[in-house]
């Protein structure tokens, strides 16, 4: 099975922790859940405090599509309100070893 991950590297707003941030995603999992193609969702943070946030969906189309909903009919999510939005590195990209 083919997965396209999107891979979204961030800090938290000025004055935010990253525990804030994942409050904030409520209404993006809820949001995320609804997407066809949508596989699973994680959020790990690094040392440094960076959050990555990785959205595993079927295919490409329906990875942009979700991902095009977070800016469009999500852009009154709270989370947005959370980011920093200078630190964010967006991408997608296609799963090639899938080890289990």
């Amino acid at each position: 099975m083919t997965e396209i991950l999107e891979i979204t590297t961030l800090r938290p707003a000025p004055g935010l922790a990253v525990a804030d941030f994942i409050a904030a995603n409520d209404d993006i999992n809820e949001y995320l859940k609804r997407q066809p193609g949508f596989l699973w969702r994680r959020i790990v943070e690094r040392d440094d405090g960076t959050i990555v946030d990785i959205v595993a969906y079927d295919d490409l189309a329906h990875a942009e599509r979700g991902a095009a909903g977070i800016t469009g009919e999500m852009a009154g999510s709270p989370v947005h309100a959370a980011i920093d939005h200078g630190t964010v590195d967006w991408q997608l990209t296609r799963v090639l070893q899938h080890v289990e």
